[in-house]
């Protein structure tokens, strides 16, 4: 079994990033993502395959941006 790390969400690493396809848990309540420590994922900018743990700061082409709640469906409003 592979080992889990505990991530706040400011920190700014791959698995961290709204722009990061790659398998990991949010929970909202204590704004951290948990992920596996070999954990792998797609970057939807660069269209790469990067480490979730790849530190963003070392990548020019990085728009690194904090995960953030979807927002609220307001359920009486008619479009």
């Amino acid at each position: 079994m592979a080992e889990k790390l505990i991530l706040p969400t400011e920190l700014k690493v791959c698995a961290t990033c709204s722009y990061w396809d790659g398998e990991r848990v949010v929970d909202p309540e204590v704004d951290v993502v948990v992920v596996a420590e070999e954990c792998q994922g797609t970057c939807l900018v660069t269209e790469s395959q990067k480490s979730g743990l790849h530190h963003t700061s070392s990548d020019e082409a990085c728009l690194w941006e904090e995960l953030a709640p979807d927002a609220p469906i307001d359920a009486g409003v008619t479009r």
